[in-house]
């Protein structure tokens, strides 16, 4: 229904309803300190901002286990929880306002929950905390407005289970609170204390399931939902029982919404829409999962390959954890599916046909060449033969075709329009153009057809039962280049309007049908001719789309009754001509766009979008919904023609690869045609939890375990790479481990592992030693260059007397905290350090030595790093920021040459796991962004996301509309944009700099026609330019 974006990460999120209002509100707190109410609009379809604020204080530890935000059931204050020893209040008035905050002093420092409860005359809270000696326990307090302080409460409990940290209070008729720990769980009120024990687990999520707080689901860390239930007698509670209903993803939020339908919201898999069943299924289990909504956080590694090898990037991300681990292939565009194909030159055009009028399926494909036409239809066996139609021409190139009513079919050539039966396959009439005047354009439906011959003649027929009927002819000023009477009004057969593309004058023009009376002309500008135009219908709102020669495609919204035109866009697809077409895929329909860069159109929220298909060149489409191929395409590309089923219409395909354990570190081999990855499995047996760590070989194709070579207990997979040595061309698998011991803070010894890929087996070659964790491995210059704990390492293949090869270190360096992440270039290694930001060191080959060269001086604590060019490197860092930094090789002095200066900020609110060079989009060579290089990034959160190096003119440009919309686009709760993008950290808060948000600048594209205007003046630019400008940078992704 509604996506917004947040300038901020939303910390608390809360819905409450104050009296007197008849829909629930929204409170929302974000990680900056930022508070909003918002109020859904449903006349207006948005969301409104009721209440907006600041909630930071100057001074203040921010608490270690996050921000708690709670509302009283009464709705008498909103609670907050943001600082150590700081109980924050925001006080309602009697109309549902809120007044001014203020805080109240907390004596527990160590908060783990704080919760209302229900059914107390004043508000009151109820606080789980754990004291310095590491025992738990809950207290109660009076919150009073008036003296603006705590007040002792009614009950308190001490000494609870060491895992309790979560309290669920319970409302009227019982009120008080559950304590979930990991061992037990207590019900504790005033007057009541009740105790069970449950099977050792930490619970995650809850959600209520009746109004009276009798029952609850409860979702636990390896994924099991359980129901937990309050025994009563009248209003006094008894006892708790607790059920196990089955598994689900690991939960983060557990929504009862009615009726047994449940939301299970998931951050380490996807997110599932259930349903709980009074029986048990076969194994027991009473969950049944309905829908499953896509997550692909957290991302902890990806790759970027090219699987189909057509230029085209996908991204294979290790995505979700514990056991809902799984590998995700994330592509661009549309693909196909292709069925069937033959070998056919020269294709002009293609239609399909039925044999019958009310037949389901296509029995006809008509394809047409420069000088014949040819007839093709399944045969018995399913495959596509050649065939005849007694009564159509199959000597000159076909124009146009159609079923018409009356099982009858319509063809047009140069010369006539033919009527045959589609039964008998035979003429039933035809009608002839005059002598001079040959037929150049031609469009039909079922019962009328409009044609152009030279010289401007537009002549009007309507089929009849064995009949054509010229009912109406005009002569234009100009040649006629296109045409379409696609009928979208409430006729499925008749169109009341007509849609003409001229030559000389290039404009597009609706006539209205039958008497062809011009309604509409728009000029297009520019010298290029509209080459196909289409009247249709997205959502229920009626279009005219119209194709330029040059891969330009303009759109319009158009008033059926008075054929008016209005908001025009324009968009360019490719640099060659383009046809249109019509097709419906899950019965909704679509226009597929055929050009150099083939793209669907669609319609998603009432607004147009374009997604690629993946093919290269198509010269022709039509739809061939035949028996055997059902809802499939037939597509006309260099010298063939394709039958194919289309995939789902949407921007971005995710395929899942279910592992069942968490994979962590991914890498592709060209040469063997595999995927490596480092994994970890969790055995959750009764006794105890192990983990069990592998490396796994899988084929590339079929995503299937090919070979498995298990690590030892307590060695832990942490790089992995695919490269070759100097003097030896094979390609090897070099996994970099770390023996991680449960009595060490750091881990001292590890082992690289050199494999090799022999008939899909892993064999180990090689293994080496080292002294610590191998975080990070890099091929460099023919060698191996492995970041070992606080060190550098460099490593040489070489050859041992007996034939066998070894690693033999050759060099290093010193001097880091923690070297986590290392990209290198030619002889340059770039190095992320834990805390101590980024390094750049150079490898000399003379001394076969490296040296540190320049580093900088902040202390950033990083997450990833890359290299952009020879001189600017990324950063990615733990407070969710970006930054850019560059070697300063000019400088004067051995101190300002020693140093990275910073040159760019950016806080992109997502924490960045890896960066990649790549792209998900084919690069065409001769496009504008064709040259932009790109990289793409992978977050927690399961973003994937793409940092593109702009042109300084470009850059110039963009940011000045950046500034322009910030104006315009005003963030929904009042946020600001300005403040939401400006690096934050603990030490620091600067505005982002030679940083652009690409979301904000490409919604200029869903920005109505006044406020586009309004931007356009004051950067003194066209509208059409703008969306130009914004629509090439949309080509990046």
């Amino acid at each position: 229904m509604l996506d917004v974006p947040i300038y901020g990460r939303i910390a608390t999120l809360e819905l409450f309803r104050p009296h007197g209002e008849t829909q629930d509100l929204l409170f929302i707190a974000t990680e900056r300190y930022k508070f909003c109410v918002l109020q859904w609009d449903a006349d207006a379809n948005e969301v409104i901002t009721r209440a907006m604020g600041d909630v930071s204080d100057r001074i203040g530890r921010p608490t270690d286990n996050g921000q708690i935000g709670i509302i009283d059931p009464d709705c008498r204050l909103i609670g907050l929880h943001l600082y150590d020893g700081l109980f924050k209040v925001i006080p309602f008035d009697n109309k549902g306002q809120l007044k001014e905050a203020f805080n109240i002093r907390l004596e527990e420092l160590q908060v783990l929950d704080i919760k209302f409860l229900y059914g107390c005359p004043k508000p009151t809270i109820v606080v789980l905390y754990q004291d310095n000696k590491d025992a738990r326990h809950v207290k109660t307090y009076e919150v009073s407005l008036k003296d603006k302080d705590f007040v002792e409460g009614p009950w308190s409990q001490n000494n609870l289970d060491n895992g309790a940290d979560l309290l669920i209070p319970v409302p009227p008729p019982f009120c008080g609170v559950l304590i979930i720990g990991e061992e037990t769980i207590v019900y504790c009120s005033a007057s009541a204390f009740k105790a069970i024990p449950i099977r050792p687990s930490i619970t995650r999520a809850y959600g209520r399931v009746d109004a009276d707080g009798s029952r609850y689901l409860l979702g636990d860390h390896s994924g099991l939902l359980h129901l937990l239930v309050i025994a009563h007698e009248k209003e006094k509670v008894t006892g708790l029982k607790i059920e196990l209903l089955g598994e689900t993803s690991i939960a983060s939020t557990i929504s009862y919404l009615d009726n047994a339908f449940v939301y299970v919201g998931s951050s380490y898999g996807d997110s599932q829409l259930i349903k709980l069943n009074l029986q048990p299924d076969a194994k027991g289990s009473y969950v049944e999962v309905l829908e499953r909504y896509v997550n692909l956080g957290p991302i902890v590694d990806f790759c970027v390959v090219d699987l189909e090898r057509q230029g085209q990037g996908q991204v294979v991300t290790c995505s979700g954890a514990y056991k809902d681990g799984s590998l995700r292939i994330v592509r661009n565009g549309i693909g196909i599916n292709e069925q069937a194909s033959v070998e056919l030159q020269g294709i002009k055009g293609m239609w399909s046909l039925r044999s019958a009028t009310d037949d389901l399926y296509d029995t006809f494909l008509v394809v047409s060449f420069i000088s014949e036409t040819r007839i093709l239809a399944m045969n018995l066996e399913d495959e596509l033969e050649e065939t005849e139609i007694e009564g159509f021409c199959s000597q000159v190139q076909t124009l146009f075709c159609h079923d018409a009513v009356h099982n009858q079919l319509v063809q047009v050539t140069s010369s006539s329009v033919r009527l045959v039966s589609s039964t008998s396959r035979e003429l039933r009439h035809e009608w002839h153009a005059p002598a001079d005047y040959s037929i150049n354009v031609a469009t039909a439906n079922a019962t009328q057809v409009l044609l152009a011959t030279r010289g401007g003649h537009l002549v009007y027929l309507e089929i009849g039962d064995g009949i054509l009927i010229e009912k109406k002819h005009a002569q234009l000023k100009y040649d006629i280049s296109c045409l379409d009477i696609n009928p979208i009004g409430e006729n499925p057969n008749f169109s009341n309007l007509a849609a003409v593309g001229m030559w000389t004058d290039i404009s597009v023009r609706i006539f209205s049908l039958p008497d062809l009376n011009l309604i509409t002309e728009e000029h297009l500008g520019g010298e290029i001719i509209p080459r196909s135009v289409l009247l249709c219908a997205f959502e229920g709102i009626p279009y005219l789309l119209c194709a330029l020669g040059d891969g330009h495609l303009l759109n319009f919204l158009l008033n059926t009754t008075t054929g008016e035109l209005t908001d025009r866009k324009k968009v360019s697809l490719g640099t060659q001509p383009i046809t249109l077409r019509t097709f419906s895929s899950k019965n909704t329909t679509h226009v597929f766009a055929a050009s150099d860069r083939p793209t669907v159109i669609y319609s998603s929220n009432k607004k147009l979008l374009y997604s690629n298909v993946n093919l290269k060149e198509v010269s022709h489409m039509c739809p061939f919904n035949s028996a055997a191929f059902p809802d499939s395409l037939a597509i006309a590309k260099e010298g063939e023609l394709t039958i194919g089923t289309i995939d789902d219409i949407q921007k971005l395909h995710i395929r899942s690869i279910p592992l069942g354990e968490h994979a962590r570190r991914i890498c592709h081999q060209e040469q063997s045609r595999t995927f490596a990855i480092c994994s970890l499995k969790y055995n959750q047996s009764s006794t105890e939890d192990s983990e069990m760590h592998f490396i796994r070989l899988l084929d590339d194709q079929t995503f299937e375990f090919i070979s498995t070579y298990s690590l030892d207990q307590f060695e832990y997979g942490c790089s992995i790479l695919s490269c070759s040595f100097s003097d030896d061309s094979n390609a090897y698998y070099c996994v970099g481990t770390a023996y991680v011991m449960p009595e060490e803070n750091e881990p001292t010894k590890g082992r690289i592992l050199v494999f090799m890929v022999e008939d899909g087996k892993l064999q180990l070659v090689a293994e080496k030693e080292t002294k610590g964790a191998v975080y990070s491995l890099n091929a460099f210059n023919g060698k191996l260059l492995a970041a070992i704990n606080q060190k550098i390492q460099l490593y040489k293949w070489m050859l041992r007397d007996d034939g066998t090869r070894e690693l033999q270190s050759e060099c290093g360096h010193h001097g880091h905290i923690l070297a986590l992440y290392v990209q290198t270039r030619g002889d340059f290694i770039v190095v992320g350090d834990l805390m101590k930001s980024i390094s750049l060191l150079i490898y000399k080959h003379e001394e076969g030595a490296i040296e540190e060269r320049a580093r900088d001086y902040n202390a950033n604590w990083m997450s990833a790093v890359e290299i952009l060019d020879d001189d600017i490197y990324l950063g990615a860092e733990n407070n969710f920021n970006l930054f850019t930094v560059r070697k300063n090789s000019e400088g004067a002095t051995d101190e300002e040459r020693g140093r990275l200066e910073v040159v760019g900020e950016y806080h992109l609110g997502e924490f960045v796991n890896r960066f990649r060079h790549g792209s998900l989009v084919m690069r065409l060579p001769d496009s504008d962004v064709g040259q932009i290089p790109t990289i793409i990034f992978g977050t927690v959160n399961g973003v994937i996301g793409v940092i593109a190096s702009l042109p300084q003119d470009q850059y110039v440009f963009m940011e000045k509309l950046q500034t322009n919309l910030r104006k315009v686009i005003k963030g929904v709760g009042g946020l600001s944009h300005e403040q939401w993008r400006s690096f934050y950290s603990e030490k620091k808060t600067v505005d982002s700099r030679n940083f652009l948000d690409g979301d904000l600048i490409e919604s200029f594209l869903d920005l109505g026609r006044s406020r586009m205007e309004e931007i356009s003046k004051t950067m003194n630019v066209s509208v059409e330019e703008l969306m130009k400008r914004v629509e090439e940078l949309t080509r990046l992704h």
